[in-house]
């Protein structure tokens, strides 16, 4: 069985121009780090986080130095917390039964291009979960797909705002909608007078706009909203940047992280980080925790009534370096395993690259697509959700 996969590459490049593909949109635009290869499945990977830096000081001459400035530094963690393999298989007599020649798209390199498939579309999933779950603030309105005013590239700038108010780095940005909002652009904002050029009219490909490149994915998430209502924070104050929302015992229902949440007196959209509930609806000492940079808008003492954002699409816009992605092969042991033959290929569309190995069995064989993942948000202020 030696070389078979070898033997295999050039249908397996011609397969996956042939199978149905779903778009991606937030793997090619996310932070990749390599250190993770050294990372074994559920270790965790920590990465530094500089704290901001608001306490300055006048210059006075002396001749002794000032006081030491310590910092706390922060962390994200990042656990490869997936370790997948898609599989199928061959007896001999189904191969002699569908094999006419080598050269051909036969039914094997279409299995292995849509386990190809199956991979980066769990992927993408993950990295889109992940953002919308951990983004700091929302804009637009639920359920109404941007971008459907002719001429109004509105949604973008406001989603910019959110990003720039921040700080988050002005330079590779994307904005990853799904294809609903693609087709808004397409239909409604492709006039060469509007995008200063006639691609987007003519063949349809999305313009940079706002400072951001856009991305269309197949896997935005609609996200069913919580079904808490009639909840009210406790009457202390809040402030600017305060991110735990101490509940009153007000309401029904719950929220969860990835809700998206108002408050009386406030226009901003903020998404839940985490919550801390002790049943099923909100009681003293029951929390909300929002996502940093925290409430933009300070309240004087007042019970203040909580708005959940009704179920939505959750297009997401954020700088590269606000969402890592790990990826690696699967480890082997020293001694290696069972495979026959084992090799690596890079997926053309995604830029993933994965494992390709066949089982030897008796009289059949197995082949696995095989991945190691896993994904975080680093900078929630650098993530944004666009409501559709």
């Amino acid at each position: 069985m030696a070389n078979t996969l070898t033997n295999l590459i050039p249908d397996i490049y011609a397969a996956l121009d042939v199978v149905s593909r779903e778009l991606v949109g937030f793997i090619p635009a996310v932070a990749r780090d390599s250190t993770a290869d050294r990372v074994a499945v559920n270790q965790t990977l920590r990465i530094p986080i500089s704290p901001t830096n608001a306490a300055g000081g006048n210059i006075t001459p002396a001749m002794s130095l000032p006081s030491a400035a310590d910092q706390t530094i922060a962390n994200a963690t990042l656990t490869i917390s997936k370790q997948r393999f898609f599989p199928f298989s061959w007896t001999g007599e189904e191969q002699k039964a569908v094999d006419y020649g080598t050269g051909f798209l036969t039914l094997k390199q279409y299995q292995i291009a849509q386990a190809i498939r199956a991979a980066v579309n769990e992927v993408e999933t993950d990295i889109a979960t992940a953002a919308y779950k951990g983004a700091s603030r929302a804009y637009g309105t639920a359920a109404t797909t941007p971008f459907g005013t002719a001429g109004d590239y509105s949604d973008a700038a406001h989603l910019r705002k959110i990003l720039d108010d921040n700080g988050a780095p002005l330079s590779d940005r994307a904005l990853v909608v799904n294809t609903a909002a693609g087709a808004n652009i397409r239909a409604k904002q492709a006039q060469a007078y509007m995008a200063g050029s006639a691609d987007l009219q003519r063949n349809g490909v999305l313009m940079d706009i706002a400072g951001f490149t856009f991305r269309e994915s197949a896997q935005v998430p609609t996200v069913t909203a919580g079904a808490m209502a009639n909840a009210t924070t406790t009457a202390a104050a809040l402030t600017v940047g305060q991110t735990v929302l101490p509940l009153a015992t007000a309401g029904t229902g719950v929220v969860a992280a990835g809700d998206i949440i108002t408050l009386a007196n406030d226009t901003n959209k903020y998404v839940v980080s985490a919550v801390s509930f002790a049943g099923a609806n909100p009681a003293s000492g029951d929390s909300i925790t929002i996502a940093a940079p925290g409430l933009r808008v300070a309240q004087a003492s007042a019970a203040r009534a909580i708005t959940v954002v009704a179920t939505s699409a959750r297009n997401i816009g954020f700088s590269r370096n606000s969402i890592l992605l790990a990826t690696r092969l699967p480890a082997l042991p020293a001694e290696g395993d069972l495979a026959s033959d084992r090799m690596t290929i890079s997926d053309p569309r995604s830029g993933l690259s994965l494992e390709f190995a066949v089982y030897p069995g008796f009289r059949m064989n197995a082949y696995h697509v095989s991945l190691c993942w896993g994904v975080t948000v680093i900078k929630p202020e650098h993530c944004a959700v666009l409501l559709g």
